[in-house]
């Protein structure tokens, strides 16, 4: 069956959620992915930030072998060792005590969202911000500072407010005694590759120790080495209370996390929450076999300097179309601003067999797996010239 056969397939079977690309891929090595009629494409989207250690690594394959080989699903009524392992590694790189897992980022947030109003104790109010993005299960939604992810779905649940990201002032205003919690990315994934200044989060953390706040810090697209640390938080020195991740925590296998303090943690008991599949024996052994590869300071130095450097190359680009707007991102999470319909770029980087995506019709986003070689970014910087040359003639 053609490829063009599989996708009216899919068509006629799948539901119409996403703005799908028309391609159907079968197999992948490192940066690389290739599809059903035999085509090769250099990944930049990695499953949006999700294959970190790239297609077909060997690191998540062994895993998923040996443990598939003794025991795949048991359920959390059990204590299951590599769920304790992983869960005492992810605590002590991100300065925190207790986990809980379960199977995606919005699920995690919405874990965090019960915890936090838990802890409230009457209190139930979440701030978070606008251009933040936390996922599509029914709380996360509401969490999300997006009102085109809302319209269709009010009315949505309440006791969310929205500031300003990167505005102290705005937080504030929003600040009330039903408040418990504040709820950020540490940069804006979907909305834009959005960065905060560098006392931005210091500000937010002495709002919350004055008002007696939680912070949440969504880590389900900066976590796990995306920004050249462990954790995105770290880049701005600062400890949250609840840590939400997901995306490249497993490499490519469906997992979620939230990490908190034990004084936060304490307050769930058994019944308040729970996973069928979290953290099964499967997955979190190839979290931790992931997580001890990218936790490495010479892995994250690495992420670091890749970053910069596509960075630098991008920049260079929008100088020489002078192109407004910034190159933006830390570690391996870059954003392009793009002066006109980004997704005619992502389509014609298409055509020259590379993914991208494009977030808020105006920024380009490129996460491409944190091992990714030099020489495929320099690839995907010549292709990029090529389609700025072409669109501006």
């Amino acid at each position: 069956m053609k490829m063009e056969e599989k996708i009216a397939k899919g068509k006629k079977y799948i539901m119409n959620t996403y703005g799908r690309l028309p391609v159907v891929l079968e197999k992948g090595e490192g940066s690389w992915v290739y599809d059903t009629d035999g085509n090769k494409y250099l990944d930049f989207v990695a499953g949006i930030a999700v294959n970190s250690l790239g297609h077909n690594s060997e690191i998540v394959n062994k895993a998923l072998r040996e443990q598939s080989e003794k025991l795949i699903h048991c359920s959390n009524l059990y204590w299951i060792e590599p769920q304790i392992d992983l869960a005492e590694l992810l605590c002590m790189a991100a300065g925190m005590d207790k986990a809980f897992f379960c199977n995606s980022g919005a699920e995690a947030n919405e874990g965090a969202i019960k915890l936090a109003r838990k802890w409230g104790n009457g209190r139930y109010e979440i701030i978070s911000a606008i251009q933040s993005f936390h996922g599509r299960t029914m709380g996360a939604l509401a969490a999300t500072g997006q009102e085109k992810y809302q319209k269709s779905f009010i009315p949505v649940l309440t006791g969310f407010k929205y500031a300003v990201f990167n505005d102290l002032e705005s937080i504030q205003a929003q600040i009330s005694e039903k408040t418990c919690a504040i709820m950020l990315e540490p940069i804006q994934g979907e909305g834009g590759i959005n960065e905060p200044s560098e006392d931005f989060f210091k500000g937010v953390k002495d709002l919350c120790k004055k008002h007696n706040l939680l912070l949440i810090i969504d880590e389900v697209q900066t976590g796990v080495g995306r920004t050249g640390k462990a954790f995105g938080f770290q880049n701005y020195d600062f400890q949250p209370d609840i840590i939400t991740l997901a995306k490249g925590l497993g490499g490519g296998v469906p997992i979620g996390a939230m990490l908190a303090k034990d004084e936060v943690a304490e307050i769930f008991q058994p019944g308040d929450h729970a996973s069928t599949f979290g953290g099964n024996p499967l997955v979190t052994n190839v979290a931790l076999n992931v997580c001890q590869v990218i936790f490495c300071e010479d892995f994250l130095r690495e992420v670091q300097e890749k970053g910069q450097y596509m960075r630098e190359q991008l920049g260079k680009l929008k100088e020489q179309f002078l192109f407004p707007g910034k190159v933006k991102g830390k570690g391996l999470m870059v954003g392009l601003d793009y002066p006109k319909d980004a997704g005619e770029i992502v389509s014609k980087m298409l055509e020259k067999n590379i993914l991208i995506n494009a977030i808020g019709g105006k920024t380009l986003r490129f996460v491409p797996p944190l091992n990714v070689k030099y020489e495929e970014i320099d690839i995907v910087i010549k292709a990029l010239e090529e389609v700025f040359r072409e669109v501006s003639a």
